[in-house]
């Protein structure tokens, strides 16, 4: 569809009366709504196939849980640095063309897992994290707003809610493969006995430790080796499709009066800091759920590898309850103002960490999977609410929401050196008391949800 024809149909769109007023996804949109949405769960399998290599690195590569966490700084360090570049470039030129470039580093950043594993080294896995995320900055940055660019402001935030749905689906396919074809095929030995290897340091225990190591590495390569595949063919057919311009080709840049009116605007600026400890929260719970579940799974008698294996499931089970609590909450947005519905989920979450801190045994671990259940919503409500009325702005105010996933970087880091501890306030769980930041993140959306209110 041609840049006409789509400017013929918005205005058959515009006569069609209230009926196409109020349409989520209005029909001249459709074939490119289906494509844009495509990319919402290739972003969610990279982000949850991600997570559980912290403690699958810090097993392989002998690490702390803080060492091993610099997966989380990496992978969500390049939304940081990349989404105002991205969004400048989407402003010059359009939101197709950021689709394509963030395609195309996201499928660099798989390909160099290649190199990475045959290294048998921390850092290049690291730089193939971020050249990753470099690319789903882009990819967020250009998609979600033009999501909400694809019909009628009304349903606007309903209608990136539909597109985010398919979010959890990438990121559920993701856990079950960490779990199938990452976690349950890596080397037996526990950390003991890799590290027994490692302090024996005869020449015999030293070559059987690197042949564990090297082929664990290729274990965790081969996955991200298939999304790059995968990747460039999405990026084939998009580059491919005549895409509808639902945006102004900005010549000159006026990035100053941009941020200035951005950064006046207090509902823009209370969701990008929402946004951020948001993604923290998420990041945090699914994280670490391994770290949780795998603490209480020994205590109840199982061995190590088989507590990493359950816990693995119970984040899965997490997903799946986070992508049936995101359709069931993109319909009731049909009856309930977004902003009302995300500080009734923030206390949700405020409630099922309190559970998951105090509550022992597996009922602790079944209110850190609750907590999935009210996180569905949050990611495109406040970037529906906070992008409200910014008009061409959107596109910079969208990097600083993209921006804000740095969150997934210092907090999850944070929440590690907690961990790290073991225990603490004599001998209560460092783990469980590490929820203490996902339930203050909490607050900050539920406060968020609340003073937004008088926005929609």
């Amino acid at each position: 569809m041609n840049t006409t024809d789509t400017a013929n149909s918005a205005a058959d769109l515009q006569q069609g009366g209230e009926r196409s007023s109020k349409e989520v996804v209005p029909k001249v949109y459709l074939v490119s709504f289906i494509l844009v949405t495509l990319c919402f769960p290739l972003w969610g399998f990279a982000n949850d196939i991600t997570n559980p290599l912290v403690k699958a690195f810090s097993k392989v590569l002998q690490m702390s849980t803080t060492q091993s966490t610099w997966v989380q700084v990496a992978f969500y360090g390049g939304y940081g640095v990349m989404a105002i570049p991205a969004a400048i470039f989407i402003k010059k030129f359009s939101y197709k063309a950021g689709l394509l470039m963030g395609l195309g580093f996201y499928a660099l950043g798989a390909l160099l897992f290649i190199p990475a594993a045959g290294a048998q080294a921390f850092a290049p896995f690291l730089l193939a994290f971020f050249v990753m995320t470099c690319g789903l900055s882009f990819l967020e940055t250009s998609a979600n707003p033009y999501i909400l660019s694809m019909g009628p402001k009304e349903t606007a935030t309903q209608r990136l809610n539909l597109a985010q749905a398919f979010n959890p689906v990438g990121s559920l396919l993701g856990m079950f493969v960490a779990t199938q074809f990452i976690i349950q095929k890596l080397n037996p030995a526990s950390d003991a006995e890799r590290q027994a290897l490692a302090a024996d340091g005869s020449a015999a225990a030293l070559d059987k430790l690197s042949a564990i190591t090297a082929n664990d590495l290729e274990v965790i390569r081969n996955p991200y080796l298939a999304i790059g595949v995968v990747v460039l063919l999405v990026l084939f057919v998009i580059a491919i499709k005549k895409m509808p311009r639902t945006e102004t080709v900005s010549e000159g840049l006026d990035l100053k009066g941009t941020f200035k009116r951005l950064l006046a605007n207090r509902n823009y600026r209370e969701g990008v800091i929402a946004q951020m400890f948001y993604v923290g929260a998420q990041i945090m719970c699914w994280t670490f759920i391994i770290h949780y579940g795998t603490e209480v799974f020994v205590q109840l008698g199982m061995t190590e590898q088989a507590a990493e294996a359950k816990s693995q499931m119970m984040n899965i089970y997490a997903m799946i309850i986070f992508c049936l609590s995101r359709f069931i909450c993109t319909f009731l947005l049909k009856y309930i103002n977004p902003s009302k519905l995300l500080m009734l989920l923030a206390a949700g979450g405020m409630f099922f960490t309190v559970l998951t801190i105090f509550l022992d045994g597996v009922a602790g671990v079944y209110a850190l999977v609750g907590i999935s259940a009210c996180m569905s919503l949050m990611f495109p409500t406040i970037y529906g609410i906070a992008l409200t009325d910014t008009g061409d702005d959107a596109k910079l105010g969208a990097a600083g929401l993209i921006m804000a996933i740095v969150g997934g970087t210092f907090l999850p880091m944070a929440q590690a050196s907690i961990i790290d501890m073991n225990t603490i306030f004599d001998s209560f769980s460092a783990t469980k008391a590490s929820f203490v930041l996902p339930l203050l993140c909490f607050v900050v959306i539920a406060i968020y949800g609340k003073r937004s209110q008088q926005v929609n």
